[in-house]
Parts: C-alpha cells; structure tokens; sequence
C-alpha cells in the first residue's frame, strides 16, 4: 500500500516522466509537444504588466516564466487560479460560451492547472484540479474535482507501457467467465476484431499476432497527454483521469472516468451522463451513457445507448446497439442487440446482434458448484422471452424465441425462427420451426427494416448483415428442412412398427410425406432428437407447415437477391454453377465463407497483414465480394429447394410464380399477426373504448409498416413481370 510522502515544493512540477523513460536528448514535455496545436502566432511569455494584473486578481504561478499566453490576451479574465509548471493559454478575450441552457464568461477561475495546453476562447471555472491535460479550442469545463493525467496512461487500450509489467495491461475476458478468451482492447476495435482473436483461442500463433499487432499499434513511451477535444463541455463532475475524450462530447454529473477514449466528434457527439462510472474502456463515436451506468473493461461501440444503471463488465458491445437497467458480464455482443427492464442479465455468451433480451430473462447460472459455467452461442435475432431463464452450455440457430419458463437443460436448436418452450404439463421441450415465418410475419419483416432504420452511424468501422434472409439464416433454414424430413421419416417407420433410421431413405421417406402427403404426417408424434440435454420427448409441432415454410424463405431469398443484382438468366444460371458454399461465419455481424476467415487467419499469422488497418482493409474487401457470394448461395438455395441441378428458363419462371405467391402471403400475413393485437380481448380490455384504443395503437389502415410492406411488395412484382418478360 501506497502512503503519503513529503517532497519539497520544486518536486510539485518535476519528475512528471523519471529520467530513466526519457529519450536522450529529450525533456518531460517533448510528447505533449507533439501532440498540442501551435496557436496562430505562436505563445509568449507574460509582460511584466500582465503578471502584476495577474496577481492583482490573485492568481498564483510557480513560476511565472512558464506561463505562455497568445497576443490575444486578457488578465482580468483569470481570476483566483493557482499555474503549476508549463502552462500555455490560448485566446483569452472578453466573450461567453453557451450550451443548452448552461452560459459561462471565457477566461479560467478558482481553478488550480498544472502543466496544461488550453485552447482558445474555453471557459475554465472551478476545476480543483486540472493536470497535463491539452484542451482545445471552446470547452467548456465547470465545477469538476479532478482532472489528471499520469505518465503511463494508456487510455482504454490493452497495452503496456516502458517499464511496466504484463500484470497491468487491460484485458477482457469476454465470453467466458475464466478468461481463456481473452482480448486486448484498442480504440477502433470492433466486433469483428473481438470474434477473431476470441473464438480461435486455439490457433496460439493467431493469438500472439493479434496480441502483438495491438501492442505496437501505439506508442509504448511514457508522457503522453490526456486530450480534451474542441466544443466539450465537461460540468459538475468529480474524476476524470487519464482520459483521451473526443471533440463536442458532452459530460455531466459523471462519478468517474478512469483510464478511457471516447470517441466523439461534432457530426456524432457522444453524451456522458449523471453518476456515470468508466473505467478502462472505450467508447464509440455517438454514444449515449446516462443514469448511474458503470462500465469496467468494456468496448462500446459507436451509436450506442447505456441507460439507467445498467452494469457492463469485461464485456464488447456492437454498434447501434442499447443495453438499459440491467447486467452484462464476460460477454461478447454483436451489433443491433437490444437489452432493457431489471433483472434481465447475459453472463459469459456470444450473441450475434439484431437480438433482444426480454424482461426477467436471464443467461447463465454464472456456477455451478464446480466451477465457472461454460458458454452460450446464440445466432442472430435471438430473443429469450419474458422471465425465461437458459442455463449454459447452449447453442441456438438465427431469430429463435424463448417462451417464458424456466430451461433447466443445455440446448442445442439448429432450426431458425423457431418458437421453444417447455411444456411443464406434458413434461417435454416443443418446438414450432419457422415459428416467425407462419405466425408472426409482422415483426418478421419489420426486422431488417428496423435495424437499418436505427442505424445513425456517420464513421463505420464496421460491416453488418442486417438482412434477415441471409447466408447464415437461409443455410440454417436449409439443413432444417433436412433435420424434419429425418425426424418425419422416422415417426413413420416408427408409425409402421419399424426401427427407425438416420440414413438416406429415413430422409428421403420424411421429405415425400411432407412435400407429397401431409395429411398422413398430421397423424405422426414427430420428435427431434439432440435439442436438449435430457430423457424427455422432443416434440415438434406443425412439422409440414414448417418445412414448406423454410421452402418460401429460400425461394424469397434467392428471388429477392436476384431481383437485387438486375442479371440476366445466362449470368444467373453460370452462377448457380458449381458446389454451395455451406460454411458461413458471422464474424461481428459480416458474413463471409470461412474458407475466407481461414485465409485472414493465415494472412495475419504470416505477417502479410501487418497491422489492425490491414486487417480491417481486408474486412473491407470481403465485403465488397459479399453481394455476389449472398446472389450465388441465395441460387444454390433455390435449385435445393426444387430439386434441380440446373437453373432454366423453366425453372426460373417457375420460381417467379412462387415468389408472387409467397409475395401475396407476406402481405396477409404481416397485416394477420399485427390484426392479433386489435382484436385481441384482452389487449382491448384496458381501454373505455375503441375511440381511446385507437388514439392509442392505430389502425391496420393507418399502420406505416403496413403500407411500406405492401408498397415494397408491389414493387416486387413489378420487377417479377419485368424478369419474367426478359427470359
């Protein structure tokens, strides 16, 4: 333990960086050189006259020969401050500084400064303690207890400084509660980047790359300064320590930010709220913490929202994403995630984005009894429904929702947009496939829309999927199709009094019940195998409906992508060519073949990525490929779905009629499940009558969406016709 020591009173400004970090040559201030903005003009010293007005208004200086000022300068706007050290002050004239509501004369008062570089025209008042920090140009800083800098600050990255040892570097352990997975923070480290490093914990010569990469992306000299952008306004906050804050953030009532960046800029402001807690982090551009939120060791990314006490601990945040009133520990969230209401908590999982934890859900026992559970790996749209509570380890396919109970099995659900529940009465879990897809298409649609729609991100560092019908869904969907023609196959040979298969003819026995007599399937107990760990029954429930369903998602898919790419048939059907690419990676929310995730591995392990730009460079490119592989998987999905090797002129225009069928089906069915919620009697049992229900919720006729969907959808069929006058 530390204790207090004596020093004598020229030790109050030296020894900032001990001589042994030093460069030769070079004094404690050779970095904050660096790093400050020269005033035009230069600095000065202080006139005699000037001094004397100086102390008249009862400032004092260490030394007054280490006071530089501009030519624009007047004395009488310092007032009872206290200059330790280099102190260099930019234009000081006679004028206010606004801010919402809150209006500050320029000039610098009550304050005590020690050895920092103030922008022009800022507005310095009450800060008891201001230390090598450079300020830019109108800030505004107001009634703050601490505002200091050390040595060896590193700002949120995982890195170490000259002479320090491995011991204090900043690391998360996201993902798992042991810390196997753990990562090393950087400003501009994104989702992407966190998977990587994270999920190939056994590739070590990836590991110490990536380690490597992040440590040499910053400078591992002591001295650097703390950085107040231009136009903050930092007020009525107690410790802000070692810090690197953007340009036009805004900071009140914070408790503490230790050790952080946050990102900001004029065009994405980032707001720092009331009773605010950050320490060893990074904040992205556009950020929003408010309300008693405490987060240590974390990466947040840009446009996102922590609100009302909400707790993020060793864990990354994706883009675009909002997590209120509730706990987050060791995890590793994709972008677009949405998590409110208390007692909702994620402990020690991946979830990959566009997902939402309901109220009193709950992820992760956190032990159990032995030691720290394992993971849970959940797709994208993941949607663990109210109080429902999941236990490790666990894994679930794209958009599956959790219906309110308590799971007390690890499951594993391969099949996307389905609906799990656990039937207390019957004494077994059930599942509906394509639950989404049959029963509430509303929210279906709505949800590709709703995340483009949220995304207010100017600076994207990163590439996000938001489509719902994508690689990762659509080849899920597929390989569920296979799993209930397996499961239909066998109820039937059990039916027959058979001993029931798993190889091909079982296969193929379920697919001609299912696409040839589904009649005869509706008399069948049709039961998985594998989705729980457990001796109970796995019951699927509406088997056919199910599997045709997945069938119109392919062919929706496939219809929508070739819509998209305006190609011909010739270039379609050469496209269709080949073998499918089954292997898809969400990689932070960008979807890529992981043949591709395999080179970037390798690329980086052999040094021709050199750096994290490189990296994302890469990134950068996949993308750009990424159109054409989703229009080529989207092509194979539909000769999968008809059963053909080839794509003709027939078949096409036999995928055309579909499509304006399933077309038609959206429509009825997005204005079907929202219709539930105006009739429902329940729903209309809160309100004195139909006048205040609609005041309230609308009408199917008024609905936005609504009218977006079936505007889109003749738009569709529009370019249908279109097509099918082309082949």
């Amino acid at each position: 333990m530390e204790k207090v020591t004596v020093l004598p009173p020229d030790k109050l400004v030296d020894g900032w960086i001990a001589p042994e970090f030093l460069p030769e040559g070079e004094d404690k201030y050779y970095i904050r050189n660096r790093q400050t903005k020269q005033p035009q003009g230069g600095w000065r010293h202080l006139t005699s006259d000037e001094i004397e007005r100086l102390i008249k208004y009862e400032n004092t200086a260490s030394s007054w020969d280490t006071i530089w000022v501009t030519d624009e300068f007047t004395p009488r706007m310092l007032k009872n401050n206290h200059f330790y050290g280099t102190v260099r002050i930019g234009r000081v004239v006679d004028c206010a500084l606004q801010f919402h509501d809150l209006r500050l004369p320029t000039g610098i008062t009550n304050s005590s400064i020690h050895s920092c570089d103030i922008g022009d025209d800022c507005a310095i008042h009450d800060v008891h303690y201001l230390s090598h920090y450079i300020i830019g140009d109108r800030c505004m800083l107001f009634n703050i207890q601490e505002m200091s800098t050390t040595d060896h600050s590193k700002f949120g990255n995982g890195i170490v400084k000259d002479g320090e040892k491995e011991d204090v570097r900043v690391k998360i352990q996201v993902m798992n509660e042991t810390g196997c997975r753990e990562v090393f923070p950087f400003d501009g480290m994104n989702t992407a980047d966190a998977y990587l490093w994270a999920k190939y914990i056994d590739d070590k010569p990836l590991q110490q790359r990536l380690a490597s990469i992040t440590q040499n992306s910053f400078d591992h000299h002591r001295g650097y300064y703390g950085t107040i952008g231009e136009g903050c306004v930092i007020k009525t906050s107690q410790i802000i320590k070692d810090a690197r804050i953007g340009a036009c953030c805004y900071i009140k009532g914070a408790s503490k930010l230790k050790n952080i960046t946050i990102n900001s800029s004029e065009a994405e402001p980032s707001q720092i709220g009331e009773n605010v807690i950050l320490v060893n982090g990074i904040v992205g551009y556009g950020s929003r913490i408010f309300y008693g939120c405490i987060a240590v060791k974390f990466v947040i990314g840009t446009n996102c929202n922590l609100k009302y006490g909400a707790r993020v601990i060793n864990s990354i945040m994706g883009d675009n994403s909002t997590i209120s009133c509730c706990e987050v520990l060791n995890n590793l969230i994709f972008p677009a995630h949405e998590q409110h209401h208390n007692n909702s908590f994620l402990i020690a999982a991946c979830v990959k984005g566009q997902s939402n934890m309901a109220a009193g859900a709950t992820i992760g026992s956190n032990h159990n009894s032995r030691s720290n559970d394992n993971e849970l790996v959940a797709g994208r749209g993941f949607w663990p429904g109210l109080c429902s509570s999941v236990k490790h380890s666990s894994v679930f396919a794209s958009y599956c929702l959790l219906a309110k109970g308590s799971y007390s099995f690890e499951l594993n659900i391969p099949l996307p947009f389905s609906l799990i529940s656990n039937n207390e009465m019957e004494g077994r879990l059930e599942i509906i496939p394509a639950y989404w897809w049959m029963y509430n298409m509303y929210s279906l649609a709505r949800n590709s829309w709703k995340y483009k729609n949220r995304d207010k991100r100017i600076t994207k560092i990163q590439n996000i999927e938001f489509d719902t019908y994508a690689p990762d869904s659509m080849e899920e969907a597929l390989q569920a199709r296979s799993l209930l023609a397996l499961w239909t196959g066998r109820a039937a040979e059990v039916a027959d009094g058979a001993e029931p298969g798993n190889g091909k003819e079982t296969v193929l026995k379920g697919m001609g019940l299912l696409e040839s007599r589904p009649e005869q399937v509706e008399g069948l107990k049709v039961l998985a195998e594998g989705l729980e760990k457990s001796r109970r029954e796995e019951l699927v429930r509406h088997p056919v409906e199910a599997y045709h369903s997945y069938g119109d998602m392919l062919v929706h898919y496939a219809m929508r992508n070739v819509l998209d790419s305006g190609l011909g048939i010739g270039k379609l059907a050469e496209l269709a060519s080949g073998e499918r690419v089954s292997d898809w990676v969400n990689l932070g929310g960008q979807l890529m073949p992981e043949s591709e995730v395999d080179r970037l591995r390798a690329d980086i392990r052999s040094g021709i990525l050199k750096d994290w730009n490189d990296i994302h460079a890469r990134y950068d490119e996949l993308w750009k490929l990424y159109p054409e592989q989703k229009l080529q998987h989207s092509l194979h999905c539909l000769k999968a779905v008809m059963g053909d090797d080839i794509l003709d002129k027939d078949r096409f225009g036999e995928a055309v009629a579909r499509e304006r069928r399933i077309l038609a089906e959206i429509v009825e069915k997005v204005t079907e499940s929202r219709a539930k919620d105006m009739v429902n009697p329940f729903r209309k049992a809160t309100y004195r009558n139909e006048d205040e229900m609609r005041a309230a919720v609308g009408t199917l006729e008024d609905n936005s969406f609504i009218k977006q969907v079936r505007k889109e959808s003749a738009e569709m069929l529009e370019a249908l016709e279109a097509l099918s006058q082309r082949m």
